[in-house]
């Protein structure tokens, strides 16, 4: 039987919310035996190796992906494989992360047997707490969910959706264990969008030199407005007598001070800048930068030395050009 548009949309809500209610429910569940699996993981001092077959498999390519990129260093093992010649990259060092959602998938009970010869630390991500994964292993993981999301429940879609979860949750707690740097997510993305904030630092893209717009903060009003025209940033950097930056003419003070004031004829600068502006060190990351400018709605950003004289300033079109932005 065809089906109507409504129809196909009710059923994927419907998908949503039962795969959403998985993920909460480990959220519900999650207690001591997530903490000693991140101790677990934490203190290894060799890989985490992880290993599940089918759709557990897909799963656990990702989650070792994940961590491998963020700090951890990890490897896929197939089950299949293990027990042909491949379990021999596993060492007494590592850690085991078995997935298995019924525990007794047969390819990974070939492999329990051998992982105990290595004398590793296992744990068990599995959605039957009884089962054999479960008594072999170091730590148990409860991946278990209340029905699949397809129509027949027997489709892994939730409990693929609990499992991605757990391992991501795993992840993420152990990069903030280990405090897991910008610096150190650029080593492991150089390439691609995420890389780039952390590529480029404000010194490669900031605008330096007699292209900075200056002034002083005695100037007058109406001088400063065209400064900030003729050098076309939207801002104006105001200095005091000893070439300090003390706080910056934007677009947006031009805007309120016309209507505040009927007359500008008399107005310094000093009288209607921002005082103590947002900026930004040349040895920073550009990421730290478009952040500020995102934080704050400000398009850009004065650059100070160590003793706040202006040496630069960066702006969000140079992010943009760069493609950091």
């Amino acid at each position: 039987m065809e089906m109507t548009l409504t129809k196909v949309l009710e059923s994927a809500k419907e998908v949503f919310k039962i795969e959403a209610d998985s993920i909460l429910r480990l959220r519900d569940n999650i207690g001591e035996e997530f903490e000693n699996a991140i101790d677990i993981l934490y203190n290894c001092k060799g890989r985490v190796i992880v290993t599940g077959m089918g759709k557990s498999g897909l799963i656990g390519k990702k989650i070792a992906a994940t961590m491998s990129s963020t700090g951890t260093p990890s490897y896929f093992l197939h089950p299949a494989e293990s027990t042909h010649g491949d379990s021999g990259v596993i060492t007494k060092n590592d850690v085991i992360i078995a997935i298995s959602n019924s525990g007794e998938t047969q390819e990974l009970m070939n492999l329990l047997p051998l992982i105990k010869r290595f004398g590793c630390l296992m744990i068990g991500m599995t959605g039957n707490v009884n089962s054999t994964l479960a008594k072999t292993s170091d730590v148990v993981l409860d991946i278990s969910v209340e029905r699949e999301a397809d129509t027949l429940g027997k489709a892994p879609t939730s409990s693929t959706t609990a499992t991605l979860a757990m391992g991501d949750a795993l992840a993420v707690c152990l990069m903030e264990k280990k405090g897991f740097t910008k610096e150190d997510f650029l080593m492991f993305h150089p390439s691609g969008k995420l890389g780039k904030g952390l590529t480029y630092k404000v010194a490669d893209l900031m605008i330096t030199g007699d292209r900075m717009p200056l002034v002083s903060e005695n100037d007058s009003f109406q001088d400063v407005i065209k400064t900030i025209s003729e050098y076309k940033l939207g801002m104006a950097m105001v200095l005091d007598s000893s070439k300090r930056l003390i706080g910056v003419l934007t677009d947006g003070d031009i805007r309120r001070t016309i209507i505040k004031y009927p007359d500008l004829t008399s107005l310094c600068v000093k009288d209607v800048m921002t005082e103590n502006p947002k900026r930004i060190t040349s040895d920073a990351y550009t990421a730290s930068a478009l952040n500020l400018m995102e934080k704050y709605s400000i398009t850009a950003l004065a650059v100070v030395d160590e003793n706040n004289y202006p040496i630069g300033v960066i702006h969000v079109h140079d992010l943009l050009r760069a493609g950091v932005a």
